[in-house]
């Protein structure tokens, strides 16, 4: 990263520092905010021409990695992870997203790029209306989980998130408590994140244009930058919320969301 302009590597920390920030503020993940802010700095710096989306989703999913891992270990402490859920729906998980990585790879930027819109669009109303599905019934058979784990590892693979926003739902849906919910969700995040990371590195490996730095659709310098910010602030973040009333700030995170999401069809 020696070559890389300060003031961006600082943007990337900062990025960082706002992710880790709402990510432990919220308890969501920071893929909604990491994809469009990386697709409009690389845009700002001509990187990547063409490949913006695929390189913010594919670095996105390899941050990922890391927030999910600390998310995890606090979630297990306390006893909250339903590990047997995990064992069962991470071969959907793996699977589903991993093709929706490689299959990502290949498709026009402008399609991921509208995806990503209409997902954020989803996921602020979603926020807005503090959505909770009413428990419906147990959870499904094998197959039937190894089903809803390829759709959200497909659809989290295309706009670059741990899952939270689709597991979190279905595992209401189906009558698991709320904080285990979150717990497994975070659980979750790792397989798709490895997976997802895994399936752009293989996707970009050999394309061309990508700028220096890049391990296929994995643009290093951006990853480093936001890894070292949001371990910084993903504390504070938590220690936050458990002084500040959540539904606002829900509320005000929807509203961001819909700004970014108007933003990117201003680029469109």
């Amino acid at each position: 990263m020696s070559g890389l302009a300060p003031a961006l590597l600082a943007a990337y920390v900062g990025l960082g520092l706002a992710v880790g920030f709402v990510a432990g503020l919220l308890g969501v993940g920071g893929g909604l905010i990491i994809v469009p802010a990386l697709i409009m700095l690389l845009h700002a710096q001509g990187l990547a021409a063409g490949m913006e989306p695929q390189l913010a989703l594919g670095t996105s999913l390899a941050s990922i990695l890391f927030t999910s891992l600390s998310s995890v270990r606090a979630h297990h402490r306390h006893g909250a992870v339903e590990w047997s859920l995990v064992r069962r729906i991470a071969p959907g998980i793996l699977a589903g997203t991993l093709a929706g990585a490689l299959l990502a790879a290949q498709v026009p930027a402008f399609v991921l790029k509208l995806f990503f819109v209409a997902f954020l669009f989803y996921a602020a109303f979603q926020m807005w209306l503090d959505f909770r599905p009413a428990p419906h019934r147990g959870l499904p058979g094998r197959a039937g989980t190894t089903l809803a784990g390829g759709v959200i590892g497909a659809v989290s693979s295309w706009v670059g998130i741990g899952g939270g926003t689709l597991s979190v739902p279905f595992m209401l849906w189906h009558n698991v408590p709320l904080h285990r919910a979150i717990a497994t969700s975070a659980a979750i995040g790792f397989p798709i994140a490895m997976a997802g990371a895994l399936g752009y590195v293989l996707g970009g490996w050999s394309t061309p244009g990508l700028p220096a730095g890049s391990v296929g659709f994995v643009y290093l310098p951006a990853f480093a930058g936001i890894v070292l910010g949001s371990v910084l602030t993903a504390p504070l973040g938590a220690l936050t919320a458990h002084r500040l009333p959540v539904r606002p700030l829900k509320r005000i995170f929807a509203l961001l969301l819909l700004v970014l999401a108007l933003r990117m069809v201003w680029t469109f």
